[in-house]
């Protein structure tokens, strides 16, 4: 029985486990007037049931799936010939990686000997009957907790309570998850960013104007055999994403100003659809659009008017971020326009306002969180974009404000670093976590400047 049978049997065990629950509540009522005797719904009693039937069921399925390949690979070493295990680390592990291979049906290398295929077929052999015990186990948690639940259902048992106490401990228990994950992801890029900063000095990483991390590529390298200033890539960053959002940003308001108050609802209902297609088309596909179009059309440009362009330049990089983020500066600001009472219309016309001058004067400043925090967040796309600077700006570190040249962005540099195998204890590879850092705190001072703003003008206009 596979894990995907495991969970179809629970699956359907949960559902039985509700109609059951449900009856139960139905018939412990019967005689005493029906459903309204009872303290819940019995919907609420079918829930109970189907919790109890889920949550020990998948709790011990987890930790069994997690725990049963260690355990099971620990009882086949344990069976393997003195010779086999006396072996070095690194050739035990050799030993390991071929019997999971042969588990797996991958092909292994080398030839394999009658011991390593005796392993595998046992370890087989295990994993069958783990899979098969924890079916048994898991049939079991289910019927004992179904038997369980309809002995405790009465017509005074508060099932609706139980169920909303559960969901609510299920609600905290996702949003404690949540914050630790982002904990945990900030102390790690944190810790591996001092060891790289223990290689290269924090203001030399800060204010090096040169960037050429391919020099430090073996471990025996020290950190300054490279060139490790972040000022270009700060620089590239923020001039793609500047010329991002003087496309986006005009676009993407005025688009909503015009879909909120002046189209038709016919219009409004065929162009507010396309704006959302256009934000759901995958990067790449703009990628592509950017070095096969845009970037050979700046160029042919360039040189009819005699400037001196790249063909990879931040110009077409940034030309078409902007472009892909019109739907997301567009749509907020709508929503948020369109969140605007009617009545402080009316009132800014009934004073003899146009209406321009009411959107300027009234409805904008109104919406001005909304719209703010639409900015801030194509900003934060703008600068995490990674697949259109690729294909569109180039890879080079160029300290230049000139948008016609090649430049390259944090986020680009953070892949080109950690692609391939790399040692994670060079640094080069650990540039990478100090360039996520450095990520990390500008997107939380944007955070910051959003939530001053929206706290500024959500007070005025409450």
């Amino acid at each position: 029985m596979t894990s995907i049978h495991l969970l179809l049997t629970l699956w359907m065990l949960t559902v039985a486990g509700y109609f059951i629950g449900r009856s139960k509540a139905f018939s412990v009522c019967a005689a005493q007037g029906g459903p309204s005797a009872l303290h819940s719904r019995p919907f609420y009693y079918g829930i109970l049931t189907s919790i109890w039937c889920a949550v020990p069921a998948l709790i011990v399925f987890s930790f069994w799936h997690f725990f049963q390949s260690t355990i099971i690979m620990d009882m086949v070493m344990a069976d393997l010939p003195d010779q086999i295990r006396s072996l070095p680390d690194a050739r035990l592990n050799l030993v390991v990686n071929d019997i999971k291979n042969i588990v797996s049906g991958n092909t292994v290398s080398v030839q394999i000997s009658p011991a390593i295929q005796a392993a595998a077929d046992h370890y087989k052999s295990l994993e069958m009957t783990a899979h098969t015990a924890l079916g048994v186990i898991i049939t079991a948690i289910t019927m004992v907790a179904i038997a369980g639940i309809c002995l405790k259902i009465t017509p005074t048992l508060r099932a609706r309570n139980h169920v909303e106490k559960i969901v609510e401990v299920l609600l905290i228990a996702c949003a404690v998850l949540a914050v630790f994950t982002t904990i945990g992801i900030v102390l790690s890029v944190l810790y591996e960013s001092i060891r790289f900063f223990k290689i290269v000095p924090v203001h030399k990483f800060l204010f090096g104007f040169e960037w050429s991390p391919q020099m430090a590529i073996h471990a025996e390298q020290i950190g300054s055999s490279g060139a490790f200033g972040v000022v270009p890539i700060i620089f590239g960053t923020m001039l793609i994403a500047g010329i991002a959002m003087c496309v986006a940003v005009p676009l993407g308001i005025m688009s909503a100003i015009y879909l909120s108050e002046y189209a038709n609802g016919k219009f409004r209902r065929i162009v507010k659809p396309l704006l959302g297609i256009l934000g759901s088309i995958p990067t790449v596909v703009y990628g592509f659009f950017a070095a096969l179009v845009v970037a050979p059309a700046i160029k042919e440009a360039g040189d009819i008017l005699g400037f001196s362009v790249s063909s990879a330049s931040a110009l077409a990089a940034g030309v078409v971020t902007g472009i892909m983020l019109i739907p997301f500066v567009g749509s907020l600001s709508d929503d948020a326009i369109n969140a605007v009472p009617q009545s402080l219309r009316d009132g800014a016309l009934s004073l003899g306002s146009t209406r321009s001058e009411t959107i300027i004067h009234v409805v904008l400043p109104a919406a001005l969180p909304g719209i703010v925090g639409g900015v801030l967040l194509a900003v934060s796309r703008a600068i995490g974009e990674t697949m259109i600077v690729v294909m569109a700006a180039g890879l080079s570190a160029h300290l230049t404000a000139n948008p016609f040249e090649a430049v390259t962005t944090v986020t680009v540099q953070i892949v080109s670093l950690l692609v391939g195998e790399q040692e994670f204890d060079s640094a080069k590879t650990l540039a990478a976590f100090a360039l996520g850092l450095v990520l990390f705190v500008a997107t939380l001072i944007l955070n910051v400047v959003a939530l001053t703003v929206v706290r500024k003008y959500r007070a005025h206009y409450a």
